[in-house]
């Protein structure tokens, strides 16, 4: 499977400007694409290809005295922005066309040097790792990197980030391998909430950490004197770094805290089950704040992406089932009750429950129903599993890379990683 790795970069005053110059070739080369597509749509002019775009408003914007200066990028980072956007009207049409699960999916926007994010994206031949710790870039140079952990394996490629606290990391897309975990008995289902985070079925409560709440009195405080200065001076400019410092912070902990519990409930269990939760219903309600400071959304996909690492099982039950409701001792459907109610007793039998408890209880029972359907459905109708989607990058067969610095990079440390999506170039299409 393919993980991504992140490691804090330390360039110096010139490599900085180098990438400034990076993120702002690779984010015109994005809009100019963009507008070219959207003046053709409106003019009622064929779909242009990437083939085409590529030799107009790449290599032949090169030599023109506008866009001169386009020449002082990585040429691989200027074809990488032209395949991302590629993917992302891919992404548009297939969900306008109903083949896109999920939500969706809406056209690409126009890219800000204000935006919070920049980022150039490279494969294998633009960049290589060195004996002595440092990461070549292509145009940039030798970029100091904070080694963590190592890498299983060489990257097939990489990508310079910038955040909004001005802070710089170098994103690596590894093919590791899977690490089966040593089989075990327990199963168990997740009930997650607001005022506890997590309750298991075996009765364990993981306590909410709240760490925006915590952070609120200096956020406020930091927030009152950004406001306070002129918009466009230097001050202005440190006060709202400092605001995206503390939120970088905040966001820090809560990854980091959502990396140790969810390894814990994947190595302690055979079998996971969480309710699939409609976060962004809920997030336009008053607990937005809350909704969000939880983080269930991030959670569950490390669960889920540690379940297939480590050769565990995870399952998602549908966000309709009636878990607050149903008495988990003999199955009676007690009715909807309102969230200040945690304690209730069943009508029939006489159980009193814990409403999270209770929950977690009917969300591991309908877990192990749904797959034991899945399971005999498979068998009668030979459904296949889907392949995993894959990020486009050098083939293996080309410029060696060296997987790491050795002895310069402690392990143990945790894994950072994000679900890749395919970025090969669709065949012309109608917009």
């Amino acid at each position: 499977m393919q993980l991504r790795y992140n490691y804090r970069v330390y360039p110096d005053a010139s490599q900085r400007r180098a990438l400034a110059q990076a993120f702002g070739c690779a984010r015109v080369v994005w809009n100019d694409c963009l507008r070219a597509r959207k003046e053709a749509h409106r003019d009622g002019l064929p779909y242009a290809s990437s083939a085409q775009l590529s030799r107009e408003l790449i290599t032949q914007a090169k030599q023109t005295p506008e866009r001169s200066w386009l020449g002082n990028a990585p040429a691989v980072a200027l074809q990488q922005s032209l395949r991302d956007l590629e993917s992302a009207f891919r992404n548009f049409f297939a969900s306008a066309a109903g083949r896109r699960k999920g939500p969706k999916v809406g056209p690409p926007r126009y890219k800000s040097k204000r935006d919070s994010r920049q980022s150039v994206r490279l494969t294998r031949t633009a960049f290589r790792l060195k004996e002595n710790g440092h990461v070549y870039v292509a145009r940039i140079g030798n970029l100091k990197v904070s080694w963590s952990r190592p890498l299983p394996a060489a990257p097939s490629s990489l990508t310079i980030v910038k955040d909004s606290a001005e802070r710089y990391f170098a994103s690596f897309v590894v093919d590791a391998g899977l690490t089966p975990l040593p089989a075990v008995e327990t199963e168990v289902g997740i009930d997650l909430g607001l005022s506890t985070f997590a309750v298991l079925s075996d009765g364990t409560k993981i306590s909410s950490p709240r760490f925006l709440r915590r952070a609120e009195k200096k956020l406020k405080r930091m927030q009152r004197e950004l406001s306070r200065k002129r918009k466009g001076s230097k001050n202005h400019t440190k006060a709202r770094a400092k605001v995206a410092r503390q939120h970088a912070r905040v966001a820090d902990r809560r990854r980091d805290w959502h990396h140790k519990q969810s390894t814990l409930v994947i190595r302690d269990n055979q079998a996971v089950y969480v309710e699939d939760l409609a976060v962004r219903a809920m997030a336009r309600t008053r607990l937005a704040k809350s909704v969000y400071d939880a983080g269930w959304a991030t959670f569950v996909h490390m669960l889920e992406y540690k379940a297939a690492k480590h050769g565990r099982h995870f399952g998602k039950i549908g966000r309709f089932e009636p878990t607050s409701q149903v008495c988990s001792a003999c199955g009676h459907r007690d009715g909807p009750k309102p969230l200040r109610i945690r304690e209730w007793t069943c009508q029939r039998c006489g159980a009193v429950h814990d409403r999270d408890e209770n929950a977690a209880i009917n969300t591991l029972a309908a877990g192990r129903a749904d797959r034991l359907n899945a399971s005999w459905s498979a068998g009668r109708t030979g459904t296949r599993v889907l392949a995993p989607r894959n990020e486009a990058g050098s083939p293996p067969n080309g410029v060696s890379a060296v997987a790491g610095p050795p002895g310069r990079m402690p392990g143990g440390a945790r894994q950072l990683s994000l679900p890749p999506l395919s970025l090969s170039p669709p065949a012309p299409m109608d917009s």
